[in-house]
């Protein structure tokens, strides 16, 4: 019996500036955040559409979607956006990080942090304009 490797985006196992610069533990946190602001997301629409709330009150959800498509997109990414900002990088065990020494991956990863934070924000607004557009009933 065969198996299917698990599919990735990347299969890096060493830091690369502006691609890689967390580990599986990272990555797994990562994943976890994107799954609790997917649940806080779906719960926030519920009760809202539930009581009634205005339309542009779900606008909150810009908030909630952005944080869930922040943690997805840094697991499958393989590259924490705070991390790239700091200027560090963590492939080991949780709480331990080193420090990135050149100034030219200090820059790459500055950019990487900063599309996944747009990607996130674009994310979140669409999630949230979309929500606000949905009807009352």
């Amino acid at each position: 019996m065969s198996t299917t490797p698990r599919l990735s985006p990347l299969n890096v196992i060493s830091y690369e500036p502006g691609v890689c610069n967390i580990g599986p533990e990272e990555i797994a946190r990562r994943r976890k955040s994107g799954h609790i602001g997917l649940v806080v997301s779906v719960a926030v629409l519920a009760v809202l559409l539930a009581v009634g709330a205005p339309a542009w009150s779900r606008l909150v959800l810009v908030v909630t979607a952005g944080g869930s498509a922040s943690g997805y997109l840094q697991a499958w990414l393989h590259f924490c956006a705070g991390f790239g900002s700091a200027g560090i990088y963590n492939l080991g065990p949780l709480g331990t990080v080193q420090r990135v020494a050149e100034a030219g991956a200090r820059r790459r990863d500055r950019m990487r942090s900063l599309q996944i934070g747009l990607a996130s924000l674009a994310i979140g607004l669409v999630v949230g304009i979309g929500a606000a557009l949905l009807p009352i009933r």
